[in-house]
């Protein structure tokens, strides 16, 4: 056999594994997807009840679907991280600006300075909260009504009750309570917020959290 046809036959057989691989490759992010869209066949997406909230005591009100991307979480994506934002502005503006199809983004909670928790997306569902997709995909984000740069808006009545929504949701799906896993808006790569700023005392809430999540446990 010359150099040449010895040339030849190791081009084709890497052509053949290339082709197997990409193959393989392909087939992967088939499944991939697969386990994204799967529960869209008729009969398989878990039930919804309108107007149900998954956190007991908090208030229904509908953010825009354009501000959303219908899912069926933890089956299709993982959620294992809780995101804290500020609103910048006023409960009922934050409410009014989630429900319009022209805003883009939407939150699962908002916490008003009162402890009052609205809920916008259910939890099942991908808000366009975080302006990261991944991060999208695998995250619970709560709103929180004020201002960065005022620490009045941080209320005790604030603190505590988001302290039990976030309890909550990491009870529900296991999620570590730390600050890898509970983390700021301006953590979140590729965003350009500052939120939830200087005036958000993490070690205060982390301490709330953690009693509340050990309470919920025993």
């Amino acid at each position: 056999m010359t150099d040449k046809d010895a040339d030849r036959r190791l081009g084709r057989r890497a052509l053949l594994l290339g082709g197997t691989a990409a193959a393989v490759g392909t087939a992967v992010l088939a499944r991939q997807e697969l386990a994204h869209v799967w529960w869209r066949l008729p009969g398989v997406e878990k039930p919804r009840v309108e107007g149900a909230v998954d956190f007991p005591g908090a208030r229904w009100l509908a953010a825009s679907p354009a501000n959303l991307r219908r899912a069926d979480r933890p089956d299709d994506y993982g959620i294992d991280r809780v995101i804290i934002h500020v609103t910048q502005g006023g409960y009922s503006s934050a409410v009014k600006v989630f429900q319009d199809p022209g805003h883009g983004a939407a939150a699962h909670y908002i916490v008003r300075r009162d402890g009052r928790v609205t809920q916008m997306v259910r939890e099942l569902d991908v808000a366009f909260h975080a302006g990261n997709r991944e991060y999208n995909e695998r995250s619970v984000g709560i709103e929180h009504e004020g201002f960065v740069e005022q620490a009045s808006s941080f209320t005790d009545a604030m603190y505590a009750a988001s302290a039990r929504l976030t309890a909550a949701v990491c009870g529900r799906y296991g999620i570590p309570v730390d600050r890898e896993h509970i983390i700021g808006h301006a953590q979140v790569p590729g965003t350009d917020h500052t939120d939830p700023g200087p005036h958000w005392d993490w070690g205060r809430y982390m301490g709330l959290v953690r009693r509340e999540r050990t309470a919920s446990a025993r």
